[in-house]
């Protein structure tokens, strides 16, 4: 995969986790809707200013955006999954965030 695809897939999952649509994101960052839609679909590449825009709005790091740390076995996904479920057993809130999370990338396939 190339830069720009995976950097707007990057972009595009952590705007969907924020619940934010490509235009309240755009906006947020001042660029139009079309153009974030072409930079999450690796049309085009964001410039630095927009990049910088775009990990304040989301509130990421540099290093969430262009670490490559996300790359794990299927069976060392499901065990920080279930890790991160079990954490929350108790505590509604966070499991109906998890669920909203799943739920966001599942209906995304």
């Amino acid at each position: 995969m190339d830069l720009k695809k995976e950097l707007g897939e990057k972009i595009k999952r952590f705007r969907k986790i924020r619940g934010l649509t490509q235009e309240q994101l755009a906006e947020m960052i001042d660029i139009s809707a079309r153009n974030l839609s072409n930079i999450e679909q690796g049309i085009s590449f964001a410039k630095a200013e927009t990049l910088e825009n775009i990990l304040k709005s989301l509130n990421i790091s540099t290093q969430d955006l262009f670490s490559n740390n996300h790359i794990k076995s299927n069976e060392e996904l499901l065990n920080e999954i279930n890790k991160y479920v079990e954490l929350a057993k108790n505590d509604n809130k966070k499991l109906e965030l998890i669920y909203k999370i799943l739920k966001s990338v599942m209906e995304e396939v």
